[in-house]
């Protein structure tokens, strides 16, 4: 996957007040920045080094780029913040937010996202990671005031919005069940109570996998409290995109996706992939080009399985 917006800043491109409230918070001058491939927020994504041999990492962003954008950092910000320090995340060393500008400065991580199609012992280990996590988060922080329910009741009315409006290139069976499919995204969303702690979007380019075998889980703007099995199976549904792998037979032998009623995961995926198909037939948001492509990816992949799991 290529999901590097091609319009992303540069540290260089920052303005001084920002890049002089970075360096507060290293207390530390930068010296070199290397802008880092994946994701899709238009503003910067760097690891820094400091005069002192100092590593961080750095993303920044303003409503120029885009404007909703702003606001996910700063959701970003309090979820971080909040995070206790045995979860397999990186450090929150500190924020600047003026208002216009906000910047997320994080204790640098090393390590790289992993291979897609899914190499089967880098998935073991994230899918091992994942159980941990949602241990150690579940009951979720007070910081985390929106359930996952309330995050995706929008996105998983998208087979309703295809069924107002059927897309000429819509699927045939896709067309023939519209009803059946938004029963199923109705079930999925009617799923997602807990109090987990989650991520809500794992995926490859959101995970860093370290020189000694350890897993890192970034970029926590969407984070919710919902299902301790949600996010296992959001990274089942992304092996799914790429292939290479009986995703059926992977819900069925983690212990969070185990015994979830097969219904609730087949409604969830459901859900998800009525938003993609929705989602990619719309114009692109400003400064995030390639999300629609992704969209469409995702949904392409993910629809075949869907019927699968309705027509068993």
């Amino acid at each position: 996957m290529s999901s590097l917006t091609k319009t992303r800043l540069h540290w260089h491109e920052l303005p001084a007040h920002v890049r002089a409230a970075v360096e507060a918070i290293l207390d530390d001058r930068v010296v070199a920045a290397e802008s880092q491939p994946g994701g899709f927020s238009p503003g910067t994504a760097d690891r820094v080094r400091t005069a002192r041999g100092g590593r961080a990492f750095v993303k920044a962003v303003s409503p120029a780029q885009n404007q909703h954008t702003p606001a996910m950092h700063r959701a970003e910000a309090r979820i971080a913040a909040a995070l206790p320090p045995t979860a397999p995340t990186p450090r929150l060393l500190g924020s600047h937010d003026d208002g216009e500008w906000i910047a997320l400065v994080y204790a640098d991580v090393e390590g790289r996202h992993p291979v897609t199609p899914w190499d089967a012992g880098e998935l073991a280990a994230v899918l091992s990671t994942l159980e941990t996590m949602a241990a150690t988060l579940t009951p979720a922080p007070t910081v985390a005031t929106t359930t996952a329910t309330e995050a995706l009741v929008h996105d998983f009315a998208g087979w309703r919005r295809l069924a107002d409006d059927p897309p000429a290139d819509l699927d045939p069976w896709a067309r023939d069940h519209l009803p059946e499919l938004c029963a199923a995204a109705d079930r999925g969303l009617a799923a997602l109570a807990g109090d987990t702690l989650c991520h809500l979007d794992v995926r490859a380019d959101n995970l860093l996998l370290g020189p000694d075998g350890r897993v890192t889980v970034v970029d926590w703007p969407w984070a919710c409290r919902g299902p301790a099995w949600l996010d296992t199976l959001l990274t089942v549904i992304n092996v799914q995109v790429y292939g290479g792998h009986d995703p059926d037979a992977l819900l069925a032998s983690r212990p969070l996706t185990a015994h979830v009623d097969p219904a609730d995961l087949t409604g969830v995926l459901a859900g998800l992939t009525g938003f993609f198909l929705d989602g990619a037939r719309q114009p692109p948001p400003p400064g995030i080009p390639t999300v629609r492509a992704f969209q469409r990816l995702q949904a392409d992949a993910l629809l075949p399985w869907l019927t699968r799991r309705l027509n068993p």
